[in-house]
């Protein structure tokens, strides 16, 4: 059996600063995660105009608008060569979702290996369009969703034949345990007969080996170094220690699940001479 993939979903949990990714990404390598995740948009055109003066308190402790805060965590070019010469000095890969087709264009730079569609852009054609035409391997989020939009952002992409992970997602930060619905990752297996895989917002670790069981090759969890930092995703992430369980408790779950086939064991023959005196 192959290893289960683990994707660690640092997003914006950087806050802007690029010495906090450096440390996002040497945790998820030490604790042999396989790929590490960033979000990247194009702020003004994806923060709706009437939300941007909108203040919230920054990590200073000041009152600052809303799209002051986004910018000042978006990363540019230059950080994001940094992380591009950083991810593969330590032998790991990465890619980021692209919010806007202007932060799409922005990642072909990086040559990188795929793309995704968060759930928030299940539903915007053109942008699907745009993702589908690259061709690259896209994990695809069906968070905040109804079947049929599902449906049709899969025809898209069966449309360009871009090969596509559909990511099981309910899109509630944190998510309670009876929101998870993760009987949807075989239903979504058997649906689109493609690979399947568990985006999570759960704030627990036992949500992750049991994806598994209903088929989830590809898990992607939110991280962080301390919940309690300053930052909106921080609560609902996974710190060091909840990494090294769910990389040990999904690989134990698929050695587990075995083949389906009944196998008598040598181990059985012997203590079946024992105790079977008939």
């Amino acid at each position: 059996m192959t290893k289960i993939t683990l994707i660690a979903e640092i997003g914006i949990n950087h806050n802007g600063e690029i010495e906090l990714a450096k440390k996002l990404i040497d945790q998820a390598v030490e604790e042999k995660w396989d790929i590490v995740k960033f979000q990247k948009r194009d702020v003004d055109v994806v923060v709706p105009k009437e939300f941007w003066n909108n203040k919230l308190i920054y990590k200073n402790g000041n009152l600052i608008d809303y799209i002051d805060y986004k910018r000042r965590i978006e990363f540019g070019e230059k950080e994001y060569d940094i992380i591009d010469k950083y991810c593969r000095e330590k032998n790991i890969d990465w890619f980021a979702s692209a919010w806007d087709s202007n932060s799409l264009k922005f990642l072909r730079k990086y040559a990188l290996k795929y793309n995704k569609v968060a759930s928030a852009l299940l539903t915007n054609k053109r942008f699907l369009e745009d993702v589908a035409r690259e061709g690259k391997i896209t994990f695809i989020s069906t968070g905040m969703s109804t079947l049929k939009d599902i449906d049709n952002a899969i025809d898209i992409f069966n449309t360009y034949g871009c090969k596509y992970i559909v990511m099981h997602c309910t899109s509630i930060y944190p998510c309670p345990p009876d929101k998870l619905n993760l009987s949807l990752i075989k239903f979504y297996k058997d649906r689109y007969k493609s690979e399947v895989g568990y985006s999570s917002h759960f704030p627990g670790i036992l949500d992750a080996p049991l994806s598994v069981v209903f088929g989830a090759r590809y898990i992607e969890k939110h991280i962080t170094l301390d919940r309690a930092m300053w930052g909106s995703d921080q609560s609902a992430s996974l710190e060091r220690l909840g990494m090294k369980y769910i990389r040990r408790d999904v690989d134990l779950v698929e050695e587990m699940i075995g083949k389906a086939e009944k196998v008598f064991y040598n181990e059985e023959k012997e203590k079946a001479k024992r105790l079977r005196y008939w």
